[in-house]
């Protein structure tokens, strides 16, 4: 796996490129003199740890046949004071929906959390990661 980043101006914006030719950007907060263009480094690594997750679930619950007509999730993420800023602690909410199996939906959830998300795993170990799940029809 690969990914190259080049510069697109002269402060802090972007563009991550893979080794497929497909692309996101990235840059600072305005406060250190970024655009507010894309997304920070760290709210990427909340998109990554949900993106991540959610490839779990669609998959495990299209393999048990559920009716999952959309996935939501919503991350929040709490961050030290001191530099380097890491994440202490992430809490993941999936909203699901469709007329879903409760304890199969609960178990996708937990599945991936616990065993499958391979950010969530990188995570865990430095950083609190707790979730939750609502299913809505």
């Amino acid at each position: 796996m690969k990914v190259t980043l080049e510069r697109l101006d002269d402060a802090f914006h972007m563009q991550a490129s893979n080794e497929d030719g497909l692309t996101v950007h990235t840059d600072g907060s305005p406060e250190i003199g970024g655009h507010n263009l894309a997304m920070r480094p760290m709210q990427m690594v909340l998109a990554a740890l949900g993106s991540c997750s959610s490839i779990d679930i669609i998959y495990l619950l299209n393999k048990q046949r559920q009716p999952l007509r959309d996935i939501k999730i919503e991350l929040n993420g709490e961050r030290v004071d001191t530099v380097p800023k890491v994440f202490k602690a992430i809490h993941v909410h999936y909203k699901l929906f469709g007329g879903l199996d409760e304890k199969k939906a609960e178990r996708a959830c937990r599945l991936s959390m616990e065993k499958l998300c391979s950010v969530s795993m990188m995570l865990e170990k430095s950083v609190d990661i707790t979730w939750s799940y609502e299913i809505l029809v």
